[in-house]
């Protein structure tokens, strides 16, 4: 599986989040070509604008 996909899977809007694998940040243009692997620690976070 791909970030691309763990992202599509969970449907979550690329523009409001942050994908860190084994403690790197993953630039969004390459989900698709990120591949996770077993053992992987995956990190996902979702901004929530607000003031």
């Amino acid at each position: 599986m791909t970030i691309a996909e763990l992202v599509e899977k969970f449907e979550l809007d690329v523009k409001k989040i942050a994908v860190e694998k084994d403690l790197e940040i993953v630039n969004p243009d390459l989900f698709s070509a990120t591949v996770i692997d077993e053992g992987s620690r995956i990190e996902i976070v979702h901004f929530i604008g607000g003031g």
